[in-house]
C-alpha cells in the first residue's frame, strides 16, 4: 500500500509545486528553481518518510521483541524505491525509444527509403530531458542522503544498501545520458543552489531523529538506569556482567487476567513490558517511580547526544574551513590588485581629459 502510494503521488505533488511556484511570481529563473526544489523536497520528503517514522518509533516499540522485522520493513522500502526509480529513469525512455525507433522503421518501409537517418536525426528523436533540469536528480540523491542519516540507528543497513544503489546509479545515469536523452542545454550555475540548505536541514533533523531512536526505542537507557539504580550493583561499582542481573523481570510489569467462573475468581497474570504498579498495589497499573527515572534519562540523553553531536561538528567545520586561508588571501589580494587597476584607469582618463581642455592637473585623485 505505502510503495503503490509513494510513486502515485509523486505527480500530484509535482503539479502543486509547479502551481504554488507559478503563484509566487519568481523575478530569476534561479530563484523559480531553487523554489520549485524546496517544494518538491519537502512534499517527497513527508510522502516517503511518513511511513518510515511510523515503522522506526511506533511500530518497532511495537514489534520491541522482532527487531528484524522492523529492518526488514524499511529495507524493502528503501530498495523497491530504488528499483522503482531506476525504472522510470532508464526503463521508460529506452521503451519510449523503442517506439519510436519502431514507428520510424516502418514509415521508411512504406516509402521504400533504404537511406540511414544522420546522426542529428537520431537525437532529435531521443527522449528530452526534464523541464526543471537536475532537479529530479538531485531530489532522489537527497531523499536517499535524509533516509540513510536519519534512520540510520533504526535500520543500519541503509548506508550498505545507498553505497550498492549509487554505483549502479552511476552506470545507469552514464548511459541513460549518452544514449536515451537528448543532449541537454548547458547552463553555468555557481554552486548547488537550495540543496545546500536542504542538505544542511537533514543533517540537523538526522541528528535528533537517532537521539530519539536511541533513547527510546531501544533499551539502552532502561538497561543503563536499572544497572546504576535498580540493579544489584548498587553502591557497589559497575560490572556489566553481574549488573544487569534480573533486569529482564524487573522490565516486565504484571496484567491480571483473572475471570470469574463457577461463583469463584480464577487467577491468572500476564507480563508486559512496562513499568507499572501491580494490581495488587494501592495504585495498580500508576506509573512505578522507575518509569519517570528512564524518562529522564532519556530526555537527558537526548539533550547531551545532541548538543554533543553538535559541538563535534562546529568544532571541525571551525578546523577544517570550506575555503583554505592562503586561497581567501589570494582571492583578497587580487579583489585589492582589481580596485587599484580600476583606479589607476579612472585616474588616467580624467588627467587625460583635463589635459585636452586646456585645465591644470596634478598626480593625484582630483
Amino acid at each position: 500500500m505505502v510503495l503503490s502510494q509513494i510513486p502515485l503521488t509523486h505527480q500530484v505533488y509535482e503539479k502543486v509545486a509547479y502551481l504554488l511556484t507559478n503563484l509566487e511570481h519568481p523575478r530569476t529563473e534561479s530563484e523559480w528553481e531553487n523554489s520549485f526544489a524546496l517544494k518538491m523536497f519537502l512534499f517527497q520528503f513527508v510522502n516517503l518518510n511518513s511511513s518510515t517514522f511510523y515503522i522506526a518509533f511506533f511500530l518497532g516499540s511495537a514489534l520491541l521483541f522482532h527487531k528484524g522485522n522492523q529492518n526488514i520493513y524499511m529495507g524493502v522500502i528503501m530498495v523497491l524505491k530504488q528499483i522503482w526509480n531506476n525504472f522510470m529513469e532508464l526503463g521508460y525512455p529506452l521503451l519510449q525509444n523503442w517506439w519510436s525507433r519502431r514507428k520510424m522503421k516502418r514509415a521508411g518501409e512504406q516509402n521504400n527509403s533504404k537511406e540511414q537517418l544522420p546522426q542529428w536525426d537520431r537525437d532529435w528523436n531521443l527522449q528530452p530531458m526534464n523541464a526543471h533540469g537536475l532537479v529530479d536528480e538531485y531530489l532522489e540523491m537527497v531523499l536517499q542522503f535524509g533516509f540513510t542519516t536519519i534512520f540510520v540507528a533504526a535500520f543500519p543497513l541503509a548506508p550498505l544498501l545507498a553505497l550498492l544503489n549509487n554505483i549502479i546509479e552511476i552506470r545507469l545515469d552514464a548511459y541513460k545520458f549518452v544514449t536515451q536523452w537528448r543532449r541537454p542545454m548547458p547552463a553555468r550555475a555557481t554552486d548547488i543552489g537550495i540543496w545546500h540548505g536542504v542538505l544542511e536541514g537533514i543533517g540537523v533533523v538526522a541528528v535528533i531523529t537517532n537521539a530519539f531512536v536511541i533513547a527510546i526505542t531501544s533499551d539502552y537507557i532502561p538497561r543503563f538506569v536499572y544497572a546504576f539504580k535498580y540493579g544489584p550493583c548498587v553502591d557497589k561499582g559497575y560490572r556489566h556482567e553481574k549488573c544487569l542481573r534480573g533486569y529482564l523481570n524487573n522490565s516486565l510489569s504484571v496484567f491480571d487476567m483473572g475471570e470469574l467462573k463457577n461463583g469463584s475468581y480464577h487467577t491468572r497474570y500476564c507480563r508486559y513490558r512496562d513499568y507499572r504498579a501491580p494490581p495488587w498495589s494501592p495504585e495498580p497499573y500508576e506509573f512505578t517511580l522507575q518509569f519517570w527515572h528512564v524518562l529522564a534519562a532519556r530526555l537527558a540523553f537526548i539533550i547531551v547526544f545532541e548538543h554533543l553531536v553538535f559541538g563535534i561538528k562546529t568544532f571541525i567545520a571551525h578546523m577544517i574551513p570550506d575555503m583554505p586561508k592562503d586561497l581567501c588571501d589570494r582571492m583578497r589580494r587580487e579583489k585589492y590588485l582589481m580596485q587599484e587597476m580600476v583606479y589607476e584607469a579612472e585616474l588616467e582618463h580624467l588627467q587625460k581629459e583635463r589635459k585636452k581642455n586646456g585645465k591644470r592637473y596634478h598626480h593625484e585623485w582630483p
